[in-house]
This record gives structure tokens, C-alpha cells and sequence, in this order.
């Protein structure tokens, strides 16, 4: 046996341990974090001679007040999953996808058409068949970029955003074209919009009198799949490595452009299917401004949940009930919707700003903890 200390000596395992400090930390800073950004708007509201106990107070009353606005919050929700877990599989990646309302538009106008097209089907198979196709036109839209990346190197946030704009123009035409209601141009009215869908394709309503759909619980469902894949699967895990390392994913002998352009073509697919459910959960029609910003709010509530498939299942939520109650503070209180869109603002800087301190405090106690064991 080697004397101790020598080069043969067999260090034991560091022991892991459990620090409640860690845990109170990750918990109670985002919290904090929201308290700071709604006193700022506090002041704000001041400044607008508006009293902020009355504003916040008609939020929360907004939301969970009746059951037609706490049923709102999940139905904001749904396309903000949706649309999240595609972020969380581009940015695992290593790219930016800015283009969830092209293809949330693409998702819609596919939906739109395939339901219109082949109604006669039945409905348990129109319905799941819609839903795919409008996933497809979704990942189609997002192969776009995905392929000129990979092959011209050109950046996917200028790319996405450039669709994000054809998409718009295109659902423009078609609802002025071949997709407008044909009751509307017997009535003279030329309203851009389409047809009204046939009810066999409609998402079944989950509470009678409200907009709650049956795709709230398909999102949630989608979100466990994608942690199942990004973390229990073999792809998920290349994909996961390449955004961790390129270089050492390509030497390890990964495809990195074809990773990459896979997670551009996935976060399409489900900003797509964002679109689905809006157009056959909600509106049972395509209408201009099918996206609400869908596209955009659907990157916040991935960064809320930490770019986790799972943590952006409560961030959705959250960021729907903020968008309910924010709506109900503005009517309350009669204050311009800028400053809405402000304190939503500060709201979001600052939850993501902790989520960043949280890392760094990690890191640093990792680091002490490795230095302490080293003695």
C-alpha cells in the first residue's frame, strides 16, 4: 500500500450535502423580486394619481375573483406552454428563436385551411389530423431559418424575425382572399376573416360558459413529453449537448448543424400548434391578431421557468394571470395601457434578473464548498 499522500493515495468521494440557505434562496428571491417591480409600479401609479391598492386589488380580483377569470389566465397560458417549450428546445440548442408569431401564424392558416378543406371527415380524426398539420406548418416555418443557418451561416434572430413579418403579410392576403369569409362577402361586409370552422374539429370546453379548452391539458401533457425527451432520450441529449459545448459536441462526433436546425424546426412545430389551439380551442375562425403576441410573451414565460419544459408550466400560468389582471387593473383604475405594459415589464426584468442572481449565488456557493473540502 502507497503511504498516505502520495500520488497512489485514493481520495474518498465527495459527500454531498443539503443547505437550506440554497433552497431559501432559490425560493424566496423571485418572490422578492416580483414584490420590488409592484412597488415600482406602485409609485408609478402614484405619480398617475391612481391608487395602487385599488389597482392591485381589482388584478387580483381579475384573476381569481370569478371562475371566468381564473379560467382566462389558463387559456393565456396555453399558446404562452406552447410557445415556451419550443423556446426551451432552441435555446438548449444554442439558438434564438424570435419567430413564434410567424409560425404561430402558420400554424393557425394551416388549421384553418385542413379543417375547411376535408370537414367532411369525422371528428376524431379531423381533429387530431388538424392538430398535426398545424404542428408541421409550424416546424416547416421554422426549418426555414434552421436551414439557413446551418447552410449560409446566416443568424436565425435576423432570419425568424424576417418571417415573423412574411407570415403577417401572408395571413393579410389569404384573409382578404382566398380564405375570407364567403357570408361576409354575400353580406358586403368583407371582414378579414375566415370561415367559421365546423364544430366537429372544435376543442371540447373543459367548463361550461368559458373559454377553457381541452388543449390547456394537452400543453401540459406536451411539457411533460419534452422533458422526457430532452432528458431520457438520445437525441435530447445531443441536442443538450451542443448547446453546452460545439466544439466538444462536434469532436465527440455530433451533427452540430443538424441538431441545431432540428431545434429550430421543433420550436416551430409547437409555436405552430399554438396557433392551432387558438384558431380551434378559442376563436373557431382565423382573425387578424391571432397571434396576441403570443410569439414574443412566450419567450418571457420560458426565461421565467428557467428554460426548463417543466418550469415553464406555473411561468405560463403566472404570465397569463398577470396578462388577465392587468387588463381588469386598467379598467378599474383608468390608467393609459403604457403603464400597464411597464409594470408587466418591470415585472418580467426583475423575475428574470433574480433568476440570474440564483445562478451566480449557486455557482459561488459550489465553489466555496469545493474549496472547503479540498483543505
Amino acid at each position: 500500500m502507497p503511504p498516505h499522500g502520495t500520488a497512489g493515495t485514493v481520495r474518498p468521494a465527495r459527500r454531498v450535502t443539503f443547505d437550506w440557505r440554497d433552497v431559501g434562496f432559490r425560493a424566496v428571491l423571485p418572490a422578492l423580486a416580483m414584490v420590488a417591480a409592484l412597488l415600482i409600479g406602485a409609485v408609478l401609479l402614484l405619480l398617475l394619481k391612481a391608487d395602487p391598492v385599488s389597482a392591485y386589488a381589482a388584478m387580483i380580483q381579475g384573476v381569481f375573483g370569478s371562475v371566468s377569470g381564473f379560467t382566462q389566465s389558463l387559456v393565456k397560458a396555453t399558446p404562452l406552454l406552447l410557445v415556451g417549450l419550443g423556446i426551451c428546445i432552441a435555446f438548449r440548442a444554442s439558438v434564438i428563436n424570435i419567430g413564434g408569431e410567424g409560425q404561430i401564424i402558420a400554424g393557425a392558416l394551416m388549421a384553418t385551411w385542413f379543417s375547411l378543406a376535408f370537414r367532411g371527415w369525422p371528428g376524431w380524426l379531423l381533429l387530431p389530423a388538424t392538430m398535426v398539420a398545424g404542428f408541421l406548418a409550424g416546424a416547416l416555418w421554422g426549418l426555414i431559418p434552421g436551414l439557413l443557418k446551418v447552410r449560409l451561416n446566416v443568424n436565425e434572430i435576423l432570419s425568424t424575425v424576417m418571417m415573423n413579418a412574411i407570415g403577417i403579410q401572408l395571413m393579410n392576403f389569404l384573409l382578404r382572399g382566398p380564405l375570407i369569409d364567403p357570408a361576409g362577402v354575400r353580406a358586403g361586409t368583407f371582414l378579414p376573416q375566415s370561415e367559421r370552422l365546423p364544430e366537429h374539429v372544435w376543442l371540447p370546453r373543459l367548463v361550461p360558459q368559458t373559454l377553457l379548452h381541452a388543449g390547456t391539458i394537452i400543453a401540459v401533457l406536451l411539457a411533460a413529453a419534452v422533458y422526457v425527451f430532452l432528458w431520457r432520450t438520445t437525441i435530447g441529449y445531443r441536442i443538450r449537448a451542443v448547446g453546452l459545448n460545439r466544439e466538444a459536441s462536434r469532436y465527440a462526433g455530433i451533427n452540430v448543424p443538424v441538431y441545431q436546425a432540428l431545434s429550430l424546426t421543433l420550436a416551430g412545430g409547437f409555436a405552430g400548434l399554438a396557433g392551432v389551439v387558438e384558431v380551434i380551442g378559442v376563436q373557431h375562425r382565423l382573425l387578424e391578431g391571432v397571434t396576441s403576441g403570443y410569439g414574443f410573451s412566450g419567450i418571457v414565460a420560458a426565461l421565467f421557468g428557467g428554460l426548463h419544459p417543466l418550469g415553464v408550466v406555473p411561468a405560463s400560468w403566472l404570465f397569463g394571470s398577470l396578462l388577465v389582471g392587468a387588463d381588469k387593473m386598467q379598467r378599474a383604475v383608468q390608467v393609459p395601457s403604457a403603464l400597464i405594459d411597464t409594470v408587466l415589464g418591470l415585472v418580467v426584468m426583475f423575475v428574470v434578473g433574480s433568476a440570474l442572481l440564483t445562478r451566480r449565488w449557486a455557482a459561488r456557493r459550489a465553489i466555496v464548498a469545493a474549496k472547503g473540502e479540498d483543505r
